[in-house]
């Protein structure tokens, strides 16, 4: 039981810790503090609602609709290019530094929006946690629940660390060059995943 556990567990944070467009946006709200707790709670409950369906076996359904892998892929790449392009003009047009006083707030509604579609339009996400860990949790017959919890507890672990430990790199932030580079970076960051998820 705890092999299966623990198992799941370092999986799922092998599998999240890379920066992608989901991270990188729970960092910069982590970062203004704006919308943190459901933010992460959203990244999270998703993730485990992910990994129970490949658990459960969900993962034959998708290898049973093959039209659905490209709906997934060039919706998802469409949003990161245009989420790319807005990050690298704010980084063009940034002025201020990290003063939650000056930086203008994102809506609850658009931050929800904006993380749903970053979750939910990932093609990544269905095969790592619907199909990668669905097929892993095989190896532990009897006892996939368990191993399905470990990954679980790693998303909800990877994310609130990531939300509220943003908050640690205010300081370093509060500088408007520093945030300018923060902004280009995660644009760039956007690019990156689109390209891969054309040319893989």
């Amino acid at each position: 039981m705890f092999a299966a556990y623990f198992s799941g567990l370092v999986t799922g944070l092998g599998l999240i810790v890379a920066i992608g467009a989901q991270n990188a946006f729970v960092l910069r709200q982590g970062l203004r503090g704006e919308h943190v707790f459901v933010l992460v709670m959203i990244c999270a409950i998703s993730d485990a609602l992910l990994v129970s369906a490949g658990v459960a076996g969900f993962g034959v359904v998708i290898d049973r609709l093959p039209w659905l892998e490209p709906v997934l892929l060039y919706g998802g790449v469409a949003f990161l290019v245009v989420y790319g392009f807005t990050s690298l003009r704010a980084a063009w047009t940034t002025e201020a530094g990290l003063a939650p006083s000056d930086m203008p707030s994102l809506p609850l509604k658009k931050a929800v929006a904006i993380c749903l579609a970053f979750t939910w339009l990932n093609p990544h996400v269905y095969l790592d946690t619907v199909v990668f860990l669905g097929a892993l949790s095989t190896r532990f017959p009897g006892r996939e629940v368990f191993f399905g919890l470990g990954a679980v507890t790693a998303s909800f672990a990877f994310f609130f660390s990531l939300g509220y430990g943003a908050r640690l790199l205010r300081p370093l932030l509060s500088k408007p060059g520093a945030w300018r580079v923060l902004d280009a970076f995660i644009g760039l960051i956007m690019w990156a995943i689109a390209a891969r998820l054309l040319t893989a």
